[in-house]
């Protein structure tokens, strides 16, 4: 790829997430949304765009977004959503900081990618699915307002994260099932009169910026 056309897709991804940002503020002033929906929607966004550039950085503003996503996780009654933010994502993003510093590109401050065999992906789905039932149960137990979505995106969240430390390609696959059944589950509770929308507009965010980063990591590994 020539230096004229890496910078044209440079600007157009400029161009691109800087309209993602104004409509996410457009929505919170017109929607009246809350506060923390837009603070969590903006920090969540940017962390993945930054992840999905290979920028250790992203770890640092995913710590706080994921605290005030526990927050409207609480708010919400969505439990599973609550424990795996505040007891694994934080303590996983920080993880994630200084194991990505130990695998940058030289010169660069981007990360190496690197890919699962056949194996691994198996054993890890294996591993996923019979949690994903479990979860689901003691969701249910504990009256979670959606136990089989929420026990889903939990559990697979869980896997996603893991697969994001360790710089695997295969993440994005993981992170477009949970980022489309999460956007689901919001959007049945802004429906509900909860002022999540931007919430709601994250998780869709999050569902492109997921194929998107899927097409990017898998070309530059085989390349």
């Amino acid at each position: 790829m020539t230096i004229d056309k890496v910078e044209q897709n440079n600007k157009l991804e400029i161009s691109c997430f800087l309209l993602v940002y104004i409509i996410l503020f457009a929505n919170a002033i017109i929607m009246k949304d809350s506060f923390v929906a837009l603070l969590s929607a903006f920090c969540g966004i940017t962390y993945t765009i930054l992840a999905g550039k290979g920028f250790p950085i992203c770890y640092l503003i995913g710590v706080v977004g994921s605290a005030f996503y526990s927050y409207l996780s609480f708010r919400s009654a969505l439990w599973g959503n609550l424990v795996l933010y505040l007891v694994y994502y934080i303590p996983m993003q920080i993880t994630g900081f200084f194991q990505w510093n130990k695998h940058l590109k030289q010169d660069k401050s981007e990360i190496i990618k690197s890919k699962l065999t056949n194996k691994e992906r198996v054993i890890l789905f294996f591993i996923a699915l019979v949690f994903t039932i479990i979860t689901n149960i003691c969701l249910s137990y504990l009256g979670d307002k959606s136990p089989i979505i929420d026990g889903i995106t939990t559990v697979f969240s869980i896997l996603g994260m893991y697969l994001t430390v360790k710089r695997c390609y295969e993440q994005w696959i993981v992170w477009f099932c949970v980022n489309a059944l999460s956007f689901v589950m919001w959007l049945k509770i802004a429906m509900s009169g909860e002022r999540v929308y931007s919430t709601v507009i994250m998780w869709a965010v999050y569902t492109i910026l997921a194929v998107y980063f899927y097409i990017k990591w898998k070309k530059e590994i085989r390349q």
